[in-house]
């Protein structure tokens, strides 16, 4: 399935993307902070790609200039979330690289996977979050209406091996409903 916004296609990810991953998933300023280690050679992204970015709801965040991938969206249904959801309900997670930030992508591409969350998938509620000190992640929720929730503090982070304090927000149908 292929989404579409303004100025972005939200696609399957593709093997031939590994490049591009590798391009920007590289920096270090973009997977750590989102809770992520940088991948470390293209041979490492194409594994991302076959293995976490094929997962159901993963898309490949894409300007409609070139359709080549520089970001990633995805919700997580349910029980598969890193907050264990109800079947009803959805986990956003989102980065994009490093020279297309200040642009208004995420929140675009955001926009529009919320939608597809509440009108074709049927949820009822979305969760997202981010890490203490990433107020990038937390300005694209708050203009996506994402609204505070509860903090997870001092947690262990698997991904990264670290301690971390995150910062859950929440969208319901009903307020998403109102402000459309």
């Amino acid at each position: 399935m292929e989404l579409y916004t303004h100025r972005l296609i939200l696609r399957p990810w593709l093997l031939s993307d590994a490049e591009n991953l590798y391009q920007y998933a590289k920096n270090p300023n973009v997977g750590p902070v989102a809770g992520w280690p940088v991948h470390t050679s293209v041979e490492n992204s194409r594994e991302i790609i076959k293995t976490v970015f094929s997962e159901n709801e993963t898309y490949a965040v894409c300007l409609k200039t070139d359709h080549l991938a520089i970001g990633c969206v995805a919700i997580t249904i349910g029980a598969r979330s890193s907050l264990k959801l109800p079947d009803d309900e959805g986990e956003i997670g989102y980065w994009i690289g490093e020279p297309f930030w200040g642009q208004g992508l995420i929140p675009e591409a955001c926009t529009e996977l919320i939608r597809h969350g509440f009108e074709d998938l049927k949820l009822n509620r979305l969760w997202c979050g981010y890490f203490e000190g990433n107020e990038k992640s937390r300005r694209a929720q708050e203009k996506c209406g994402f609204v505070y929730h509860h903090t997870k503090k001092d947690m262990h982070w698997e991904l990264m091996d670290d301690i971390r304090t995150e910062y859950v927000t929440v969208l319901e149908r009903a307020a998403w409903q109102v402000c459309r």
